[in-house]
């Protein structure tokens, strides 16, 4: 594709500039690489192949069936249930000592030294319950009125049940063990997994190096120990993982932002600009009042009768989002509107969307592009200060603001609060780095 002359002298300038070219690069790599995000922190395998059978759980649901188990839900890969069942003998080993313990009756409690109370024991000690008819009347009892006796002696002949109800399970199978083989992706945690077991016997915030228990007379192992490279949050969940998800949201979330928010700032003020007039002040005035609603104020409201969202966050943000560009476009259309080659046009019968898309809004682009890096900042921030207030994306969804809030209420956990503002610090400077490189060189009074 042969890009324009002036367009390409223009990134000339910009990859001249090392620092913004080299923050460019290492930006565009952090971006490409959350993108598969699924296939760097799952809890499934990439690939799992059992007796030859060949399995995608990272992109398909399985249950637990198809891999002999009983359960039709699909399996904790990484519970210890899971590998039971692949590995045979581990499996037949527990449940033929779970099922020895299964098999108990009375006889054991009878005989045991901590249970010796039987029916007989109530027999020899209680009194005998013998009730007659008499001893409801009040005159004299007659030989002809039958008694209505009731003794323990009656239940006795009748057998008891629970003697016989002994628990018994047939004993175990020995399930042969499989053959297994599986390509996991680097971190086997997702944003959202909490484990139920520990290697190190600390699933909530659990340190990435050595800890003191609560007392201090126990050594508690680092969280590498279980896969855990940058420790747990306050909910178990890996904080690296979170960290990758969250970073890949509030990137994607900052560029639709950006995108959006300049498709419509242009359309808007564009139209101002070209049309002026009374088309410039009612719209200037509507956006003016429009502005002066806070947009925290917007967001409060709103997430009181709906459900916070990624979307709704959104679709609230771009509420306001164009209000910048806006202005700089149509600062920019008012000023070329009357240029000679505008003016030409227009005596020539070029409809008026043909004039603003070929001829004024190619020579106003220069504020568009060199805001843009800029507008991804204001995007992911107003994210991460969302998620931070609890306004944001609703739990589990990963994000680097319930991070930074999680650090602050857990100050002891350093692990969490120093990793997200490292990522924050470092994604928002480069994007500062890349605004300046683009501002420098597409800026013409720059270039003169």
């Amino acid at each position: 594709m042969k890009l324009n002359k002036e367009l390409e002298v223009k990134i000339q300038k910009f990859r001249r500039d090392r620092r913004a070219y080299v923050s460019f690069i290492i930006l565009s790599m952090m971006f490409l690489l959350t993108l598969p995000a699924e296939f760097l922190c799952n809890v499934r395998p990439i690939l799992l192949v059992v007796d030859g059978k060949i399995h995608f759980p990272i992109l398909l649901t399985y249950s637990e069936r198809d891999f002999g188990g009983t359960l039709p839900s699909e399996p904790d890969y990484n519970s210890r249930h899971f590998h039971r069942l692949l590995y045979g003998e581990e499996k037949s080993a527990a449940l033929n000592n779970e099922s020895s313990d299964a098999s108990l009756s009375l006889d054991d409690f009878e005989d045991s030294p901590g249970m010796g109370l039987g029916l007989d024991d109530f027999e020899e000690t209680s009194p005998s319950l013998d009730l007659g008819m008499a001893d409801f009347e009040d005159g004299p009892a007659t030989q002809e009125k039958p008694d209505f006796s009731l003794g323990l002696g009656d239940f006795e002949d009748t057998g008891n049940p629970l003697q016989s109800a002994s628990i018994e399970t047939s004993p175990a199978q020995p399930t042969p063990p499989k053959e297994v083989w599986a390509l996991w992706p680097p971190i086997r945690y997702d944003y959202k997994y909490i484990p139920s077991e520990s290697q190190t016997g600390k699933v909530v915030l659990a340190a990435p190096y050595e800890t003191m228990s609560a007392n201090g007379e126990e050594v508690i192992e680092s969280a590498w120990k279980d896969g855990h490279y940058l420790g747990t949050d306050d909910r178990g969940r890996d904080i690296l993982a979170r960290l990758i998800y969250g970073l890949r949201i509030s990137m994607i979330f900052g560029l639709s932002l950006a995108v959006t928010g300049t498709i419509i700032g242009c359309f808007l003020g564009g139209f101002q600009g070209f049309f002026g007039g009374w088309v410039d002040l009612v719209g200037q005035r509507l956006t003016e009042i429009w502005g002066s609603i806070p947009r925290l104020y917007i967001l409060i409201i709103l997430s009181a009768f709906l459900v916070p969202s990624a979307i709704l966050l959104f679709l609230i943000l771009n509420l306001t989002a164009w209000m910048g560009i806006a202005a700089y476009i149509r600062a920019e259309f008012l000023k070329i509107r009357n240029f000679e080659f505008v003016k030409a046009a227009k005596a020539m019968g070029v409809s008026d969307f043909q004039i603003m898309r070929r001829h004024i809004l190619p020579n106003a682009i220069t504020p568009v592009v060199t805001f843009f890096p800029f507008e991804v900042t204001a995007g992911i921030l107003a994210l991460v200060s969302l998620d931070y207030l609890n306004l944001g994306v609703p739990s589990p969804a990963p994000s680097i603001g319930e991070l930074l809030s999680q650090g602050k209420n857990n100050l002891q956990a350093i692990w969490i609060i120093l990793p997200t503002f490292a990522v924050l610090t470092a994604t928002i400077t480069l994007l500062t780095f890349v605004g300046e490189g683009i501002r420098n060189a597409f800026d013409p009074r720059r270039n003169a």
